[in-house]
């Protein structure tokens, strides 16, 4: 799958931080997910069953972010996993988002997440091209 030459749609951004865009499901289905916050079709099981999107509906929010209680348990055990797996920050993501806007965000992912050989989309969680299998550091 290619990264898209227009704005990634912020609805790819899940209430945890993370970008729904850059996740392995969705880089290399047929029928990719199509986000958190979109239907659960072609999504994982452990992203259906997500007790963090449980946990902001029921709170009326969009971003967990936005919550007296942020970072809560259940974010701070996330961050810890894709600190360690992916060294990435979850947190980070959503400080920045709180700072700077969703639209700024995507468009600092699409650049950070984009293959320089041939335009594929980098996966977070395995750091290869969607399109060209490249491996990236």
């Amino acid at each position: 799958m290619k990264m898209s030459k227009e704005k990634i749609d912020i609805s790819m951004f899940a209430p945890c931080g993370m970008n729904c865009k850059v996740c392995y499901k969705h880089c290399y289905n047929k029928k990719p997910c199509s986000g958190c916050l979109n239907s659960d079709k072609g999504k994982p099981e452990h992203c259906r069953k997500c007790k963090i999107k449980d946990c902001i509906k029921g709170k009326s929010l969009s971003y967990c972010f936005e919550c007296a209680e942020y970072p809560c348990k259940l974010i701070k055990n996330l961050e810890k996993s894709y600190n360690k797996r992916y060294q990435a920050s979850l947190i980070e993501n959503s400080r920045f988002v709180q700072g700077h806007g969703l639209e700024h965000f995507m468009e600092q992912q699409k650049i950070k997440y984009t293959c320089p050989k041939c335009g594929g989309i980098i996966s977070i969680h395995d750091k290869e091209c969607s399109e060209c299998q490249e491996k990236m550091k």
